[in-house]
């Protein structure tokens, strides 16, 4: 089976799982106590496993296979969460980002693991620290595996035992509208291919809500270890004929019953307690039991409401909406030319399909910031402890929205912002109880709408920045003279910071001191028709704030008239327009400038700064248009 055509779906969901697992990581480090929180991990962690085994990729699934290994150790509590085992994890998560990377790359994701999973054997042995398992989790786990068995056996009667939590969640999830069903589902006993038929019905079943446990176990039927049938407790608002349809076109596939679960008070009960029961065709007892989070649920339901597009289609999607707004704008310039009244009332309706259609295609580009900011809490965990610094990353805003175009590149500039707080901002936890703050520092990543804008503010409470030292290096690194550094207010010599080739570090690091990074922050910002401004506080903190536009694709502008020639001015750029009588305009230093509300303004003739030929008339009175940069 070629399994080629599969590739792009495969690295693309196979991202999702790991920015998945990198935020529920980075939660259970902060609560190691929510078990929840490890249930949601196990559950990426085996997808991705089962994901990688069907394409072919051995050493992704060997590595996964082995963190669910530990995961499982950490679920019944044998291995506790420390830091080395956090540690550890986190390198896997980023040994898979590299293999995903490869593959992408086409170079089959073939890196080296053999100290990773020298440090997963390790931990699942109990040798890399000691801790011992609470005999009561592992008593249950040999209780439940003993019922598993007792279900294979029997074709009429299966005896799970649910626990607190799995219990709860059943409950939960059927008074939120999401009915259980027990399905048992029946594999030709000639199939050759029994885990093949088995993994097409666990997708078949995703597709229609969620599978909340399966008996025997997921792992067991991966491994081969059950006869031609298995049991699924699935949580799904579909009806019961619906889903014993969708699973009988498989092939060599048959359903034995799909019931729906009566869930009550008297019959669900705690683990080691009691059996939950629910009634087959024949009035025979099966029991189901089940722990899917009531969100997985909703998200999967909405996840198929989406279709993944390819980026290439809606950028031609948006190019042809722009040339149709062109168009209309032509034909109404010949309607008014000519005094076409007749065409009015068409134009007027494709003006407002066009404007709708425009409307709808801005918005299927558009993006949440959510979909950048996402990977900065791992870097920021990463960079505080190689530097040891206690950095506290706070994130508001993520569901602001921006077009795809300044999404792919907002992700350097906010990389290079963050990580030069952390580097140089931040001070050292004793430093900052020395000077009376808190040792873990506070990093702000905030977002918010203002107007046609977006603005993001990167803001931490460490040290400022010091003008004098900027002045100094400055003057140092011959960015500026000794004589210019007299002339500069603090606002401008702070700014200097953005210069090419500025950097206040004493010594070239892996982090910083290359002088490189605030300077393509604004050469980036620069391009995207943005600006940037930093704001500090010496001994407080500082503040960068950007300012982008919402999108680039569609640009409003205001035709002038220079001449015989017409030029375009972005909407965004113009304050406002007004004009000037010829006595009013003054000169100041051979400047032509004019006066607006209390404020002078220099004059600029586009005739004559553009070379345009101008039609030579003498106005007593002039239009001005008054721009905004910065």
């Amino acid at each position: 089976m070629d399994m080629s055509q599969y590739i792009e779906i495969f690295t693309e969901e196979a991202k999702e799982h790991l920015q998945a697992l990198n935020e529920c990581l980075l939660a259970l480090e902060k609560s190691p106590e929510e078990l929840k929180l490890l249930d949601e991990i196990f559950r990426s962690a085996h997808t991705l496993k089962g994901m990688s085994a069907t394409m072919g990729f051995e050493k992704m699934a060997e590595l996964t296979h082995l963190m669910e290994n530990v995961l499982s150790k950490l679920r019944t509590g044998e291995e506790k969460v420390t830091p080395h085992v956090m540690d550890v994890l986190f390198k896997c998560l980023d040994s898979l980002e590299q293999m995903v990377q490869s593959i992408v790359d086409g170079e089959g994701g073939d890196i080296a693991t053999d100290e990773l999973i020298a440090s997963l054997k390790r931990i699942e042995e109990g040798k890399a620290k000691d801790v011992t398992a609470e005999e009561t989790a592992a008593a249950l786990a040999e209780k439940i595996d003993e019922h598993y068995e007792k279900a294979l056996e029997s074709k009429e009667v299966m005896e799970i035992i649910l626990n607190q939590y799995e219990d709860s969640i059943i409950k939960e999830a059927v008074r939120k509208g999401y009915p259980a069903f027990q399905i048992k589902v029946l594999i030709d006993e000639s199939c050759l291919m029994k885990v093949a038929r088995a993994f097409m019905v666990f997708r078949k079943v995703e597709e229609l809500g969620e599978i909340v446990k399966a008996v025997p176990t997921v792992q067991e039927i991966e491994d081969e270890k059950f006869d031609n049938s298995f049991e699924l407790l699935v949580i799904t608002k579909q009806e019961s004929e619906k889903v014993k349809h969708a699973l009988s076109s498989i092939a060599e596939v048959s359903i034995a019953y799909v019931e729906k679960i009566k869930i009550g008070d008297a019959d669900v009960k705690q683990a080691t307690e009691s059996k939950v029961m629910a009634e087959d065709k024949n009035d025979k007892a099966v029991v189901p039991s089940g722990a899917a989070v009531e969100k997985d649920s909703i998200r999967k339901t909405k996840a198929m409401q989406t279709v993944r597009v390819d980026i290439d289609r809606l950028d031609n999607l948006m190019n042809l909406v722009g040339e149709l707004v062109i168009s209309k704008t032509r034909l109404e310039q010949i309607s008014a030319a000519n005094h076409l009244a007749e065409l009015n009332e068409t134009i007027e309706h494709i003006d407002l399909i066009t404007s709708d259609l425009q409307a709808v295609v801005m918005k299927v580009r558009m993006v949440p910031l959510e979909q950048v900011f996402n990977r900065f809490p791992r870097m920021v965990r990463d960079l505080a402890k190689e530097l040891n610094k206690q950095v506290n990353l706070v994130i508001k805003g993520e569901d602001t929205e921006l077009d795809r175009t300044v999404i792919d590149e907002i992700g350097d500039p906010l990389v290079h912002l963050l990580r030069n707080a952390i580097d140089h901002g931040i001070e050292l936890p004793d430093n900052r109880l020395n000077k009376g703050k808190p040792a873990e520092a506070t990093l702000k990543l905030e977002a918010w709408y203002e107007g046609n804008n977006v603005v993001i503010e990167v803001q931490d409470d460490g040290q400022g920045i010091n003008p004098e030292v900027i002045k100094a290096k400055a003057i140092e690194k011959g960015v500026i003279t000794q004589a210019e550094a007299q002339q500069l207010d603090d606002y401008a010599i702070i700014n200097l910071i953005f210069q090419s080739g500025f950097s206040t570090a004493n010594k070239v690091t892996d982090v910083s001191g290359r002088g490189v990074g605030l300077d393509a922050v604004r050469t980036k910002i620069d391009a995207l028709n943005g600006s940037v401004n930093v704001e500090t506080n010496y001994g407080q903190g500082s503040k960068f704030t950007i300012k982008l536009p919402l999108t680039l694709a569609i640009i409003q502008a205001l035709l002038v008239q220079v001449g015989a020639e017409t030029y375009a001015i972005p909407l965004s750029s113009i304050d406002e327009t007004t004009h000037v009588t010829k006595q009013n305009i003054k000169r100041i230093r051979e400047r032509e400038v004019m006066l607006l509300r209390g404020n002078v303004l220099p004059l600029v003739r586009l005739d004559q700064y553009l070379g345009t030929p101008s039609s030579k008339e003498d106005t007593e009175e002039y239009y001005v248009v008054v721009v905004r940069k910065g």
